[in-house]
């Protein structure tokens, strides 16, 4: 069968090569989510010569649609899954640990979330309570076995509790901070640049509203309130959606179009799920969300937050989103929305010691970890950290730049 096909290429292919001895990297994108966050590390090894970058999708009983267009985009080499499991890499970047056990080579991972401690599952003041996944010894243990050879940790508290849920994995562990914060915190000089991208003119003021997935979401709790922020809004006010990729992957490009036809029309500017989300918090001047990472994300770099959804019975006491929420203001959908958008000030300092505890180094660490299970010299420039795009926000459901994916 056609898909049984194996591709020549940068593996199992040396004769037909023009660069040939390079160290190969796979990059595995199980999910959108943590194919966005791997991304991020990419440019670490960009300029390499040393270096072949190949992609792979994990094949599981379950995947999301659109997702391998994704993985193919930007001319990426794509490796079918059947093939990348007889292979031995040099290095493995994974952000999921889907079928990481598979995988034969060095292993590194990172969360694909604002830290691994933003679960309902863990609380730090709640030291029994269960780990978040991606800490938990059933996650990182195959027979008997720590998969990860690199476990990247964003906080130091992620290390207490990986002692506490898998000792084992301890010394793999690597506290290195947040590179998704760390391009934020990067590009915010930019910040009139994005502004102008998203047609945000003079002093007119950029209403982010975030919501992530679930029915207890934003979007989820207040399908209504783009076209309400619209309506009540002074003609100063933009607003700005962005929604989590999951919402896209479940609903589909179409649909969500369709519910949101009006807004757009009206001024509504809907963020793609790829990219540009990061750009548009740096924009705006204030935050609607909810418990998700970009709300989190936002109100790291300083941006005023009010919340508009939160699932207080499922969010435990101690959680980055907690932590969020604790100092926030409630929209209450019953009073007129401009007036409670004033009541928001930013918390970022705040909220930054929960998210990383080394801002601004995650670069260097983590490319060091990637170089010595690569078992080759570090470039001796320090790491880039690449400005974020400009955000390209979906003009009509025609656009194509938008994929139904996770």
């Amino acid at each position: 069968m056609l898909t049984d096909l194996w591709l020549r290429g940068p593996i199992d292919a040396d004769w037909c090569l023009t660069r040939t001895g390079c160290r190969c990297v796979l990059v595995m994108m199980p999910t959108m989510t943590s194919g966005t966050r791997l991304l991020d590390l990419v440019p670490l090894l960009a300029g390499d010569h040393r270096v072949q970058l190949v992609f792979t999708v994990p094949e599981t009983t379950h995947t999301w649609h659109g997702l391998h267009e994704f993985v193919r985009r930007d001319g990426r080499f794509v490796v079918p899954w059947h093939q990348a499991v007889h292979h031995r890499f040099d290095l493995v970047l994974a952000a999921s640990h889907v079928e990481l056990e598979r995988i034969r080579g060095p292993i590194l991972t990172v969360p694909h979330g604002a830290t691994n401690l933003i679960s309902r599952k863990y609380s730090r003041r709640s030291p029994d309570a269960r780990p978040h996944i991606g800490l938990a010894r059933e996650t990182l243990v195959r027979n008997g076995v720590v998969v990860p050879t690199v476990i990247g940790l964003t906080h130091d508290d992620e290390l207490a509790v990986l002692r506490r849920s898998c000792p084992e994995a301890v010394p793999r562990a690597v506290v290195a901070g947040d590179i998704c914060y760390d391009r934020m915190a990067a590009s915010a000089p930019l910040r009139a640049g994005y502004r102008q991208a998203l047609g945000v003119t003079g002093d007119e003021r950029l209403v982010m509203v975030s919501s992530t997935w679930t029915p207890e979401s934003t979007f989820g709790r207040h399908v209504d309130l783009c076209r309400r922020l619209i309506d009540e809004l002074p003609a100063s006010h933009r607003v700005a959606l962005v929604l989590h990729p999951r919402v896209w992957a479940a609903h589909g490009r179409g649909q969500i179009h369709s519910w949101l036809a009006g807004e757009i029309r009206d001024g509504l500017l809907l963020m793609p799920p790829e990219e540009g989300w990061r750009a548009t918090a740096i924009a705006s001047d204030v935050v609607i969300g909810d418990h998700g990472s970009s709300t989190q994300y936002a109100a790291a770099i300083g941006r005023p937050i009010v919340l508009a959804a939160y699932p207080d019975g499922a969010v435990r006491p101690g959680s980055l989103a907690d932590t969020v929420a604790a100092g926030v203001p409630r929209l209450d959908p019953g009073r007129p929305l401009p007036g409670q958008l004033e009541a928001a000030v930013p918390h970022g300092p705040r909220i930054r010691a929960c998210l990383t505890s080394r801002p601004g180094q995650a670069a260097a660490i983590l490319r060091r970890a990637m170089y010595r299970l690569l078992a080759i010299d570090e470039p001796p420039a320090p790491p880039a950290i690449p400005a974020l795009p400009p955000p390209t926000p979906i003009r009509s459901g025609t656009d194509h730049g938008l994929l139904r994916h996770d």
